[in-house]
């Protein structure tokens, strides 16, 4: 019995000092003596690089466009290039060359669970590839396959299935 009782407080006094609620330790002095000199400025250059890095994430993901395929295919078609180009200049803006792309392949839901997951990455390696022919720099860009696990459409019909044969991306700091 005795045995129980201090294990039990053991444990108890280990939960406890686990925890522990410690507010973390963080010098503002430099950030608030560098906005007190700048109090007259405009708003633009008061933001933080990181608030300007999520603006530049947001513009980027809001103006790139979809990629999509024909059944069974992962070639890019040819009215599918121009897309690529323009997300291509997207990508190559000089303040855009840190970011990460992933380039995201999907399926319809035709075929086994594996070769949907072969083929979405597939379709993905293609974009990849004629990003890279349009300039944007390989090592920025990785790819990753969701099969057909990522529909963004479920009704039951040919115009739906067409919309979840697509390469989606997205932008990463």
């Amino acid at each position: 019995m005795k045995k129980v009782v201090l294990a039990s407080a053991v444990a108890a006094a280990l939960l406890m000092s686990g925890c522990s609620s410690k507010n973390p330790e963080v010098d503002m002095s430099a950030d608030s003596n560098q906005n007190m000199g700048m109090m007259g400025s405009s708003t633009d250059t008061m933001m933080s690089s990181s608030d300007k890095l999520q603006q530049l994430l947001s513009a980027i993901e809001g103006q790139v466009k979809t990629v999509y395929f024909d059944f069974d295919k992962f070639n890019i078609k040819s009215d599918m290039q121009p897309v690529v180009s323009t997300n291509a200049s997207l990508f190559n803006q000089s303040e855009a060359q840190s970011l990460t792309i992933k380039v995201e392949g999907n399926c319809d839901e035709w075929g086994t669970d594996e070769y949907n997951y072969a083929l979405g990455l597939k379709r993905a390696k293609a974009t990849k590839d004629a990003l890279v022919k349009q300039g944007v720099s390989a090592d920025r860009i990785m790819v990753v396959s969701y099969g057909e696990s990522n529909p963004v459409c479920s009704d039951k019909t040919k115009a739906c299935d067409a919309q979840n044969r697509r390469a989606e991306f997205k932008v990463l700091p």
